[in-house]
């Protein structure tokens, strides 16, 4: 090969190169700056090809994705200077990459510590305003949704953005679990207590009312029963003197009859009177003079 050739082939060769330090490649999944003589140039390319000066400009780059932070759990005070132990995690992203590389350098080491650091402060004002139960119970998505907003309030001048704060898991330490799971005890214990009060002065108030009603009732029926009593009685007696003014000896001999009947009701019954009683006249005679055959 001659020197021509070779020559060529090195002036090919260093064209190539040359045009490769011109060109930078950014992707969806990148965010890029560019530094001239390692001063801060330019940080808003879009994906897409783009061109620089070799061996002056270069070119860093950071993932424009949603990142997490998954830090361990800690330890917070509630309002009632209970710990709880808190894990949460954080879903950011770079929003700002010229702001992101001025404040932390491009180390996202040293974005994740500040995150942290924010993140359980806020986590610690939180759960400072509530109680053990308000944080577990009722208000954790209220929690969620305060933090990301005053989060994001704080880390915008470092040119990042929290998408999302999460609460995984709250859980109580062992010496406050046994502390709270008495109280509760204690606390279902007197709830109980103050039903089966409330059902038994409801029985009572029940029982009493039924007594009541009992009684009246018995009493308005031995009313009636008597009313109807007498009134029979009185009709009976009325009757009695209808039949007895129709025919007096007719009636004297069946009343006579009918007291026979019930004294005299048993083969083995016994009366021991004076003959000559008036129980026996109507055994004397029909007239009660002469003696019946």
């Amino acid at each position: 090969m001659s020197n021509r050739a070779m020559l060529g082939l090195g002036g090919l060769g260093a064209i190539l190169f040359l045009l490769y330090q011109s060109l930078f490649i950014v992707s969806e999944r990148e965010l890029a700056i560019k530094f001239q003589l390692g001063e801060f140039v330019r940080g808003d390319y879009m994906p897409g090809i783009h061109l620089k000066m070799p061996f002056i400009n270069n070119v860093r780059k950071f993932d424009r994705r949603i990142l997490t932070l998954d830090a361990e759990p800690e330890r917070y005070l509630t309002f009632e200077k209970k710990n709880v132990i808190v894990d949460a995690f954080v879903k950011w992203r770079i929003s700002d990459v010229g702001s992101y590389y001025k404040t932390m350098g491009g180390d996202e080491r040293r974005a994740r510590l500040r995150l942290s650091q924010v993140i359980n402060d806020g986590l610690r004002g939180e759960f400072g305003k509530r109680t053990i139960q308000e944080a577990i119970s009722g208000e954790r998505d209220q929690i969620m949704k305060v933090l990301t907003t005053q989060a994001n309030e704080q880390v915008k001048p470092f040119g990042i953005d929290i998408v999302d704060v999460r609460i995984k898991r709250i859980e109580l330490p062992a010496e406050v679990s046994s502390s709270v799971y008495r109280r509760m005890e204690q606390e279902r214990a007197r709830v109980a207590k103050d039903l089966r009060a409330r059902g038994a002065e409801a029985a009572e108030r029940i029982r009493a009312d039924a007594d009541r009603e009992r009684t009246v009732i018995l009493a308005e029926a031995y009313r009636d029963a008597e009313r109807l009593r007498g009134d029979g009685d009185a009709k009976a007696a009325e009757t009695y003197a209808s039949a007895y003014n129709q025919d007096p000896n007719f009636y004297r001999i069946y009343r006579s009859l009918n007291a026979y009947r019930a004294v005299f009701n048993k083969r083995d019954d016994v009366l021991v009177l004076d003959p000559d009683a008036e129980f026996f006249r109507y055994f004397r005679g029909v007239a009660g003079g002469s003696r019946i055959d």
